[in-house]
């Protein structure tokens, strides 16, 4: 056990990025359930992901603001495309989110080939370096994060399929970088599944992603283990826990 690891000028930081993500990922993920398209979320993720191996690729700076435009382009072209597929397939809709996930994996994975730090790119893209956050990216992240909420709460009950994935690409752009894409889909799914059937979803889950994230990152730190995959752990444990604390309020009913 390491005690030294829990610094807070570490932690918090991240902590705080935690928060950030839940705030937009929380009603997103709701939407997601209600939609029934629960793979969206990976699918977007890995093809903002691809983006920022393009931009790798071309000898951009990691945290430049190509990289961003990258990122940003490649989610949108995703997000439009399934917004376009779901007018026109909407049956099959889940199938066409799944074929777009392996195909950005894989391009991912060949575009990596041959670079000697493939692996631990692929692995920081996926895991994410939650830890490594900076003050420096605390203001942009909250900034887009506090546009995304805004729209969302004030156009919620309006919000078309393709506003939806615009504002979900966006959203998506803006944390899988900082936590990764299995951060990204705990994020969004697990928090929405644990709230199912509260009078306060969004107060429930939120406090789901937030108890996740304290305590995956307090024990990732005193175990030196990888920030992103402890806190998929945690916050899934959270829910469980939830689930049995605090019930629903069909329940408290009978």
């Amino acid at each position: 056990m390491n005690i030294e690891g829990l610094q807070l000028s570490i932690i918090g930081p991240a902590f705080i990025v935690g928060l950030l993500v839940l705030a937009t990922h929380v009603p997103l993920g709701q939407e997601v359930l209600k939609r029934g398209i629960i793979f969206i979320d990976l699918a977007i993720a890995q093809m903002a992901g691809l983006g920022v191996i393009v931009a790798w690729h071309f000898g951009w700076e990691a945290h430049g603001w190509e990289v961003q435009v990258a990122a940003l382009s490649a989610s949108l072209i995703g997000a439009l495309g399934l917004s376009w597929a779901e007018k026109h397939w909407g049956k099959h809709q889940e199938a066409l989110i799944g074929i777009s996930f392996i195909l950005a994996a894989t391009a991912s994975i060949l575009l990596l080939a041959n670079n000697p730090h493939g692996g631990d790119s692929l692995k920081d893209l996926l895991v994410g370096q939650i830890l490594w956050t900076t003050s420096d990216q605390l203001l942009p992240t909250a900034l887009v994060t506090c546009l995304i909420v805004w729209l969302l709460f004030n156009f919620r009950n309006r919000l078309g399929n393709l506003v939806f994935y615009i504002l979900f690409a966006l959203a998506v752009t803006n944390s899988v970088q900082l936590i990764g894409v299995y951060l990204v889909f705990a994020s969004l799914i697990i928090p929405a599944l644990g709230s199912l059937g509260h009078k306060k979803p969004l107060l429930i889950g939120f406090l789901i992603g937030a108890t996740g994230y304290g305590f995956g990152l307090i024990g990732s730190s005193l175990f030196d283990l990888p920030s992103g995959a402890v806190i998929v752990w945690s916050i899934a444990i959270t829910a469980l826990l939830f689930k049995f604390i605090v019930k629903p309020a069909s329940q408290q009913l009978n």
